[in-house]
């Protein structure tokens, strides 16, 4: 007797009870809320692991993730992904090398600090953090202590990050010299060297959740804001305001922009790269 073809799903095709039992779920089992995301993303991705299982109908999948704990944790990091590559969007890359980092360290020596923390929020499979790290290590910085903190919601993805092997397609920015300094290849992947791996901290942390956020001297979430919703947008912006050092520095996604009272904690330094910086007097969340 032939098996019920798989459905091809799409996120329409996803009813509310369905959304809401699997949103049960990841709550209950991961502590991970789809409420603040946008809700035609989230039946978008959903759909990608239906079609990727060949499950029939929902209730199937349901019971799937109740008994497979490694499905759930696929789900979560498919939810949560966003795409990256090492140096996307060369010019913002160019503006944190000539202008934001050299302040940064400039005023660190002037207060008397040794040490600076760069925080990549949702930093994916690594690529951003890496980035940063090869930045720093080119600007040969020898008086600061530069640590780099890298944070997302899937352990899964963290734990991929943390090997830092990636398809050639990811460095397609990553100019031919630094390819050859900084990576060992094979068979069309190329992992990051082991002393720039060392550079970096890679730690489970969920801005939508967490009790507590890392104070930091300049804090990167690019393309990770157009999936939450406006509210949730405006309550972590404010929430990296008040965790950001003074003079601190937010870099957001080019396609991602400050509206309504937010605005009044930043000031926009270079507006094309989503360049902001936190405003002088000291902002907490009770402000907004």
């Amino acid at each position: 007797m032939n098996e019920p073809a798989a459905h091809i799903w799409t996120g329409d095709d996803l009813t509310d009870d369905e959304l809401a039992a699997i949103t049960l779920l990841l709550r209950e089992s991961r502590q991970f809320d789809l409420d603040q995301y946008k809700d035609r993303c989230i039946r978008r991705r959903i759909a990608k692991r239906l079609r990727s299982c060949k499950v029939v109908d929902v209730a199937s999948y349901l019971k799937r993730l109740e008994m497979d704990r490694d499905e759930l944790d696929t789900l979560l990091a498919t939810i949560s992904i966003h795409v990256s590559q090492f140096f996307r969007n060369p010019d913002t890359y160019r503006i944190l090398e000539q202008k934001i980092l050299p302040d940064l360290c400039r005023r660190a020596r002037s207060a008397g600090r040794t040490e600076l923390t760069l925080w990549s929020a949702g930093c994916a499979s690594g690529e951003e953090p890496y980035s940063l790290a090869l930045l720093i290590d080119d600007m040969n910085v020898r008086d600061l202590k530069i640590n780099i903190l890298a944070t997302d919601v899937s352990e899964p993805i963290l734990a991929a990050a943390r090997c830092g092997t990636f398809e050639a397609l990811r460095l397609k920015e990553v100019p031919p010299e630094v390819l050859n300094e900084y990576f060992h290849g094979n068979n069309g992947h190329y992992q990051v060297i082991e002393r720039i791996r060392n550079q970096v901290e890679f730690r489970q942390h969920n801005i939508m959740t967490a009790s507590h956020y890392p104070p930091a001297d300049m804090i990167l979430c690019r393309n990770v804001m157009i999936y939450f919703t406006r509210e949730e947008q405006e309550r972590i912006l404010s929430r990296f305001a008040a965790t950001l050092l003074e003079h601190g520095a937010l870099v957001l996604g080019r396609s991602e922009t400050m509206t309504g009272d937010i605005r009044r904690c930043y000031q926009s330094e270079f507006p094309v790269e989503r360049v902001y910086r936190r405003n002088a007097e000291p902002v907490t969340v009770a402000d907004i």
